[in-house]
């Protein structure tokens, strides 16, 4: 496979890049990065996952492949690596992202995998070369934050209570990703970190096809959005549905147009969200679904 590199501004996929901290100065890669922005979802877990968990990763992936929507994880042992075969599977193409030299596929065993992720149109990526130092202890940490960067909604499979993981899951949050967690046994090792993120307010995953119809809102009768856009339960709920509507996102400006209290204004998007009206953009910003 031949080795290439870009700069991440340089290429409309990757130039999401430029709004993370610490954005990569070169990404060297193998195969194709698209060219435009894709909408992808990144699927992390466990290195010593369950078969629960394999389970979950593998269809998630398989059926985001099969609507076309890009699956991004790191290549490692467990969740990462069974989520690039559940997109490969699936049709689709999906990128990895190493935490060691690009020459270097690690793990080694995974070789052919990352061959094949390539010759499907995917990316195997990092933004190490050959000869650049490596922290073995932090640098695998470190690229946690491009595959949140790159991703728009982060799942986490599995983790346990301390997991890189949860590092990936840290990374989304400052960087105002969707987060969801997939729940699991209270007695199992391998579901703490995910029932903790979802003890802290992540979202919970409910399943294969309530993820998909979270990506991918069905699409609502020109009727029907102008009643949406136009009246709520509550005048607070319509108040705010009219600013949503001519464009107005941000929470903070909707409640100071509105003279509204912090706890009026979480309660009537709160009361939206659930209603599948409205939709979390992270960072106290909203749109209409």
């Amino acid at each position: 496979m031949k080795i290439k590199r870009i700069l991440p501004q340089n290429n409309n996929y990757t130039k999401v890049l430029e709004n993370i901290a610490l954005m990569p100065e070169l990404l060297y890669y193998y195969g194709e990065w698209p060219e435009e922005r894709v909408k992808t979802v990144a699927i992390v877990g466990s290195r010593k996952s369950t078969k629960y968990g394999e389970d979950v990763a593998y269809r998630l992936a398989k059926a985001l492949a099969e609507k076309g929507i890009i699956v991004v994880s790191g290549l490692a042992f467990g969740v990462d690596s069974v989520a690039a075969r559940g997109a490969l599977d699936g049709g689709g193409r999906t990128i990895a992202i190493l935490g060691t030299e690009i020459e270097n596929i690690y793990p080694k065993r995974h070789e052919k995998l990352a061959e094949r992720i390539v010759e499907n149109g995917g990316v195997v990526a990092s933004e190490y070369k050959l000869g650049d130092e490596i922290y073995p202890k932090t640098s695998f940490l470190f690229r946690n934050r491009i595959i949140s960067g790159l991703a728009d909604f982060v799942v986490v499979v599995e983790a346990a209570e301390r997991s890189g993981s949860l590092n990936t899951a840290s990374h989304a949050l400052v960087q105002g990703k969707e987060l969801f967690a997939v729940p699991g046994d209270v007695g199992k090792p391998m579901s703490a970190g995910c029932n903790r993120l979802i003890q802290k307010g992540a979202n919970v995953f409910l399943g294969v096809e309530d993820f998909l119809r979270y990506v991918i809102p069905p699409k609502r009768k020109k009727k029907e959005i102008e009643q949406i856009s136009l009246f709520g339960d509550t005048p607070a709920e319509t108040d705010i549905l009219r600013l949503l509507s001519v464009g107005v996102r941000d929470g903070d400006l909707m409640m100071e147009r509105l003279e509204m209290s912090v706890e009026d204004f979480n309660q009537a998007i709160t009361m939206l969200e659930i209603k599948g009206i409205v939709k979390d953009l992270g960072l106290n910003h909203w749109e209409l679904v």
